[in-house]
């Protein structure tokens, strides 16, 4: 968790990856944080398409040079103040980078945080080079809360 967060303050965990889905979630989050006073920790997650091989022509390292962290860190970067932009009251929004799984940095990320909200039909780092969904894969995968297990 960043530094910049404490134990007990309330998180609201975003997953965002530049997508008009992933926008209308972080859209959603920060009115969530303005009603409730939460930090949110819009996460990105992002994989080199090199550890499953070159089949499909990809590299290790791409946009004209950069690596992908240093792609997605944009991509969140530019998310967070575009949705900022048109929020009006502002919210505090901790930007995190991590490379992973989408579900499984996502879910990590969420660990003691109040809500994790996803947006629909996101392009993710691959676009479309994988048929799995990360928002079905993330709630199939959640454990609930403590509070509502009974």
């Amino acid at each position: 968790m960043p530094a910049e967060v404490t134990e007990t303050a309330a998180r609201i965990v975003v997953g965002v990856d530049g997508s008009p889905g992933s926008k209308v979630a972080l859209t959603w989050a920060m009115g969530q944080a303005k009603l409730t006073g939460a930090v949110i920790e819009a996460v990105t997650a992002w994989q080199d398409p090199a550890i499953y091989g070159t089949a499909y022509g990809w590299t290790s390292v791409a946009f004209e040079g950069d690596t992908y962290a240093m792609n997605m860190t944009k991509v969140l970067d530019d998310t967070i103040a575009e949705v900022a932009d048109g929020a009006g009251t502002p919210v505090t929004v901790i930007p995190r980078v991590v490379q992973g799984h989408p579900v499984e940095a996502l879910l990590k990320a969420a660990t003691g945080a109040r809500l994790l909200v996803l947006g629909s039909r996101g392009h993710g780092t691959f676009a479309g080079s994988f048929s799995w969904s990360v928002t079905s894969d993330a709630v199939s995968s959640a454990e609930p809360a403590p509070e509502t297990c009974r």
